[in-house]
């Protein structure tokens, strides 16, 4: 570990991708890295670096992020934040290029980017400004429900920011028949991956699921454009301006999706969040279950009006789509659950007994 600290500290690119590919984040890392942007050179081969801003020297050290993350996200200097992807996948990436593409329109509500570096075709590291007194979308909308503040209306409104950003050059249309099938396919794979009697609820449920997915191939053809594709409260930070949008990534079960997608897509995870903060309310502090309720209803309609509203004659959301993919994204947060967080198996199972009785 010292000699790979080291390596690091003098400047040097050797050793930064390991066996099979992986990415070691070890302590000053992304320290290094920021420094070496600082300087505008170019690195050796196999890598390369795509700039969107320049990068100023940084005084000052590093801290990691360190909420539950599939990836690595560590704060440099109070200025930059460097995500690392540990394992980091082949082409295409999103998350360069619709923060470029975000940076290009002028849409203000997220980090702003300065930095991609790859690794042979490969995404390693995405370095973005640091966002101060940013609290994590898990925390303050759990806090607002708590003190019974509403979020809804501000949510919609940078939803309706976002996907009129995003819609910009990219709405065409499209048809629902490969959304079903592989909505139906992630419902088919929750029901295996789920353990005990929420695994059997689900089998027992499985008809109810299903008829619940069948607006997906039955829709023809709708809108469809550039999403976020993994827009949920924990992607929002509320910080010292504003809310800021986050992770451009995409949904990390949901590999291989055609794109452009539906925006319904983007907004059903977003409501299906807030349906999560009522579930962590309830389980982490001891929250009243109808007030959560009470408190998720309002939020849902508050954030459908703004959001529809922001829209302006944007015709982009088809809202017969939404309970779909809602179901849909229930489904797919038990299979992150079982791959990565076995014990958010709580949240969905939660709405889906809700939902379903």
């Amino acid at each position: 570990m010292a000699d790979h600290l080291n390596s690091h500290s003098t400047g040097g690119w050797h050793g930064l991708v390991g066996a099979g590919g992986r990415v070691e984040v070890a302590g000053g890392l992304s320290q290094w890295l920021a420094g070496t942007l600082a300087t505008g050179a170019e690195p050796p081969e196999p890598y390369r670096i795509q700039r969107f801003a320049p990068v100023a020297a940084i005084d000052g050290g590093e801290r990691p992020i360190t909420v539950d993350q599939t990836n690595r996200s560590v704060i440099v200097g109070e200025r930059l934040v460097v995500k690392w992807f540990l394992e980091p996948g082949p082409p295409p990436h999103r998350a360069p290029d619709l923060l470029g593409h975000l940076a290009a329109v002028g849409f203000a509500h997220t980090a702003r980017p300065y930095a991609a570096v790859y690794w042979q075709d490969r995404l390693i590291a995405l370095v973005t400004g640091y966002l101060p007194e940013a609290q994590d979308g898990w925390d303050w909308c759990v806090d607002a429900l708590m003190a019974g503040t509403e979020v809804g209306a501000g949510l919609g409104e940078l939803a309706a920011d976002l996907h009129t950003a995003l819609a910009t050059g990219s709405v065409s249309s499209g048809d629902g028949a490969g959304w079903h099938q592989r909505a139906v396919d992630a419902a088919g794979e929750a029901a295996v991956l789920t353990p005990g009697d929420d695994g059997q609820w689900l089998e027992f449920r499985a008809g109810e699921l299903s008829a619940a997915l069948r607006p997906l191939l039955d829709v023809g053809r709708t809108p469809v454009m550039r999403i976020h594709g993994d827009l949920h409260v924990g992607q929002v930070l509320k910080w010292r301006d504003g809310y800021a949008v986050i992770d451009f990534d995409g949904n990390p079960t949901l590999t291989g999706a055609e794109e452009p997608q539906p925006a319904a897509r983007d907004v059903a995870q977003l409501l299906t969040s807030l349906e999560h903060v009522g579930q962590i309310a309830i389980k982490r502090r001891e929250a009243a279950p109808v007030a959560v309720a009470d408190w998720v209803r309002s939020a849902r309609r508050d954030f459908l009006e703004a959001y529809t509203a922001g829209l302006g004659g944007l015709e982009i959301f088809d809202r017969r789509l939404l309970r779909a993919f809602e179901v849909e994204q229930e489904c797919r947060e038990l299979i992150y659950a079982a791959r990565f967080l076995p014990r958010w198996t709580y949240a969905p199972m939660g709405v889906l007994r809700r939902w379903f009785g």
